[in-house]
C-alpha cells in the first residue's frame, strides 16, 4: 500500500463533513468537559452505520460459535471454523477506514478518539479474545455498538511503567467468588464508564513472590457495591477524554466475571492478555499521531501563505520553509507506517510488541514536534486557544506518554532485537 483508495478518499471526506458540522462547532464545550464525547461518538456511529456493522459482526460471530459449541456438546460434525473465532477486534476487515477515522477525529479532538479506542479497542477486544461465549454475548453487544462505554483499568498509582511488578490490587479466593481491592489511575473513560476490565493479582495461594503472582482479569459493572468511580481529573490535554480514578473495596465477584472463567486461561495469565491490547494500542498511536501531523501540517501551510510581516507571506521566510519541509517529512514517515500496519493487517500478519513500540516510539515523538514547531511558526496566535494549534500541542504530548511512555518504548524495541 502506497497510497489511501479512492474509497479512503471518499470515506475521509464524509468525516469531514461531519466533524465541520458536529465537532468544530463543540471544540470549545467539549475541552472545557462541559459536552461529554460519548454522545458525539454514538452519532458518529449511527450516521455512518459503524453500530450497526459491529453489532452485525458481533452477533454472527457469537452465532457461529454457539452453534460449535452446541455440535461440540451433542457430539455432532462442527460447523466450518471461521478464520478469527474468539479473538481479533470488533473492526477486523476494516482497519483502513478506522485508520481514515482515527486520523481525521485526531487532528480536530483527539480525546474523542481515546474514549472510543479504548472503550472498543481495548475494552470489547479483551472481552473478545478472553471471555467465554456467555461472557461475550453479555458485555460485547452493548460496547461495540456504544451503548455502553467501557475502561480498562491497569495502571495504578505506585506502578506506572512497572504494570505487573508493582501492581497491589489483588483478589481473594472466597469460596467460589473472589474479592477485589485495590485501586486503578489514569483510566480512560474511568469516570463514567458503564463497564469495567480490570487487572489484578491473585493475592494468595499460587506459591509465587509477590511481584510474580497470577494476574487475572475481571468485567465489572458500574454500581457494583464496593466499587466507586472517581470525578475526572484536570489535564494538560485530551480534556474531552475523561479520566479517573477506580477503587475498590472488598467488591464481590462471582467466577462469571472472571474473563475465561478459570485461572487457567489457554492464552497465559492477564500478562499476555495486556501484552496483546499494548500492540494494538500502540499501532494506533501512529493512527493518532499522523491525524495530529496532518491537522499542523494543513494548518501551517495555510497561516504561511496568509500571514504577512514585512510586506510579504510569511511562507517566503527561509526559516519558515524549513519548519513546513521538517513536517512534511515527518507526515511522510508516520503515513508509511500507517501503510505498512494496514498492508500487514490486510495479509493477517500482526506486528511484533517491539515493532509496535517502535512506531509508537517514533510516531509520539514526530507529531510532539511538529506541534510544538506549529505553535512556534503562528507565533503569539499559536499561544492562544482561537488558533488550536495550541490545544494540538496539548494532546499531542500524551501520546509520548500515552499507551506507555517512551522510554519504556525504547525497552521494548531493544529487547526485541537483542532476542533475535
Amino acid at each position: 500500500m502506497f497510497e489511501w483508495s479512492e474509497t479512503d478518499e471518499m470515506i475521509r471526506g464524509a468525516v469531514r463533513a461531519f466533524i465541520d458540522k458536529e465537532v468544530r462547532p463543540n471544540l470549545d464545550a467539549l475541552d472545557s468537559g462541559e459536552m461529554s464525547p460519548y454522545p458525539v461518538i454514538r452519532k458518529l456511529f449511527s450516521e455512518f452505520g459503524i453500530d450497526v456493522m459491529t453489532g452485525e459482526m458481533v452477533t454472527k460471530m457469537l452465532a457461529k460459535q454457539r452453534a460449535r459449541e452446541e455440535a461440540l456438546a451433542a457430539g455432532e460434525p462442527l460447523p466450518e471454523k471461521p478464520k478469527k473465532e474468539s479473538g481479533g477486534s470488533p473492526f477486523s476487515g476494516q482497519e483502513s477506514l478506522m485508520a481514515v477515522l482515527i486520523g481525521e477525529l485526531s487532528g480536530v479532538c483527539m480525546g474523542l478518539v481515546s474514549a472510543m479506542g479504548v472503550s472498543i479497542g481495548l475494552g470489547a477486544t479483551t472481552i473478545m479474545s478472553r471471555g467465554t461465549l456467555a461472557q461475550k454475548e453479555r458485555w460485547l453487544p452493548d460496547i461495540v455498538t456504544m451503548k455502553k462505554v467501557a475502561a480498562w483499568a491497569i495502571t495504578e498509582p505506585d506502578s506506572g511503567s512497572d504494570a505487573f511488578g508493582g501492581m497491589k490490587t489483588y483478589v481473594k479466593r472466597d469460596g467460589e467468588d473472589y474479592i477485589l481491592n485495590g485501586q486503578k489511575t489514569f483510566i480512560t473513560n474511568g469516570p463514567y464508564a458503564d463497564v469495567v476490565v480490570v487487572y489484578a493479582k491473585l493475592g494468595e495461594g499460587d506459591g509465587a513472590e509477590k511481584r510474580d503472582r497470577k494476574v487475572l482479569t475481571f468485567v465489572l459493572d458500574k454500581g457494583m457495591e464496593g466499587f466507586t468511580q472517581g470525578k475526572p481529573f484536570k489535564k494538560m490535554g485530551l480534556h474531552s477524554s475523561p479520566t479517573g480514578e477506580l477503587f475498590f473495596d472488598n467488591v464481590r465477584l462471582s467466577k462469571d466475571r472472571l474473563l475465561g472463567e478459570t485461572e487457567e486461561h489457554k492464552g497465559g495469565d492477564g500478562r499476555d492478555s495486556a501484552r496483546s491490547s499494548f500492540t494494538a494500542e500502540r499501532v494506533g498511536v501512529a493512527f493518532m499521531a499522523l491525524g495530529i501531523i496532518n491537522e499542523c501540517h494543513r494548518l501551517c501551510i495555510d497561516y504561511a501563505k496568509n500571514r504577512k510581516l514585512w510586506g510579504q507571506e510569511i511562507g517566503r521566510f527561509q526559516l519558515v520553509q524549513l519548519k513546513l519541509a521538517k513536517m512534511e517529512v515527518a507526515r511522510i514517515n508516520v503515513q508509511n507506517m500507517v501503510f505498512s500496519a494496514l498492508e500487514r493487517a490486510r495479509a493477517g500478519k500482526q506486528p511484533t510488541l517491539a515493532e509496535a513500540s517502535a512506531m509508537k516510539l517514533y510516531a509520539s515523538e514526530a507529531a510532539t514536534e511538529v506541534a510544538m514547531e506549529a505553535v512556534q511558526l503562528f507565533g503569539g496566535n499559536g499561544y492562544m486557544t482561537e488558533y488550536r494549534v495550541e490545544q494540538l500541542a496539548r494532546d499531542a504530548k500524551s501520546l509520548m506518554i500515552y499507551a506507555g511512555s517512551n522510554e519504556i518504548q525504547v525497552t521494548h524495541v531493544a529487547k526485541g532485537l537483542l532476542a533475535q
